[in-house]
């Protein structure tokens, strides 16, 4: 019962049918423009790159939506730097700089949104180089531009999940829920920036110990949001054992259910997969410096096919 539960929520979640919706755009961008061989990886990746000798050049691009910055726009100008962060993080790589687009109708919402933005950017220790406002537009409009590097051998792909990889779940269980949204687990806005970049480190010392084959930070499709888009990058199919997926305390002690929980973007938070050999690694070192991580199941051959099980029963979910 809970497995046809849960298939049936991640089928009808907004946030995975919208990012299903724009697979044509992609695939259409991705014949029509230009190639150049100075790109190493593009569309698809958490952070596309840029070949600049034996090091990459990463960038990635997000914007806010609407109305998250009219109801919250201290926090919508956070989070325009903590979700393009951890993009380049879950690659591996180090932040160097951000841009930031700003459209705004009032003053007001323009000054919470830069104190949101500032607080981010030294949380995170980014700076912000450049930029465009508007602050007499007819809507509100919030984006980011990061750019970071790492050294090309280190790189850890989204798209680079391979069969009979673990699947890990790596998550921050020291969080909140969050002001904005009860489906918002907010684990940075209360920690120091030592520790904020602590855990985000734990990727860096993954990425230069090769010991990942792909990785994605968890956004607001949830963890099977990310798991889908990491099997369509990838060409494989996922099958995840529900019961081995654990919801943090917190949110236990708040009756959060597995419904819910796998509906929520979680900050500080990725999906991992590893051989058999080297998840042992992964977890540990992930437990090391404060994140909880643990295999929740396989990659499998089946291309673009999410499948759930509970250890005895199986389902198929959808085909991303």
């Amino acid at each position: 019962m809970i497995l046809k539960k849960l298939a049936e929520s991640i089928r009808s979640n907004p946030y995975i049918i919208e990012k299903k919706d724009i697979n044509p755009i992609i695939e259409y961008i991705d014949k029509n423009s230009f190639k150049n061989d100075r790109i190493f990886t593009d569309i698809g990746e958490d952070s596309a790159t840029i070949q600049n000798n034996k090091k990459l050049t990463l960038i990635t691009t997000d914007r806010i939506r609407t109305e998250f910055i009219e109801k919250f726009p201290y926090g919508a100008g956070f989070s325009s730097i903590l979700v393009s962060v951890d993009d380049i993080y879950a690659c591996g790589g180090t932040p160097l700089a951000a841009s930031i687009i700003i459209s705004v109708k009032d003053i007001k919402t323009c000054n919470e949104l830069l104190r949101g933005i500032c607080e981010g950017s030294n949380k995170f220790q980014v700076p912000i180089i450049r930029g465009h406002t508007n602050i007499h537009s007819k809507c509100y409009e919030l984006s980011s531009t990061m750019v970071g590097e790492i050294n090309k051998d280190d790189y850890i792909s989204a798209g680079n999940a391979q069969e009979y990889d673990n699947i890990i779940l790596v998550v921050d269980f020291d969080g909140r829920i969050g002001k904005a949204s009860k489906l918002y687990y907010d684990t940075t806005t209360f920690k120091t920036s030592e520790e904020v970049l602590n855990t985000r480190k734990t990727m860096n010392l993954i990425a230069k110990k090769h010991i990942a084959n792909a990785s994605k930070d968890i956004s607001n499709g949830g963890i099977f949001g990310t798991v889908l888009q990491m099997i369509k990058y990838s060409e494989v199919g996922a099958d995840v054992n529900i019961k081995k997926i654990t919801i943090p305390p917190i949110l236990r002690e708040s009756k959060y259910d597995l419904e819910t929980y796998i509906k929520m973007y979680l900050t500080t938070s990725y999906i991992l997969t590893a051989t058999d050999k080297n998840s042992k690694e992964v977890i540990e070192l992930c437990g090391k410096y404060g994140l909880h991580a643990e295999v929740i199941g396989k990659i499998i051959e089946d291309k673009n096919l999410l499948k759930l099980n509970n250890g005895s029963e199986s389902i198929d979910v959808l085909r991303f």
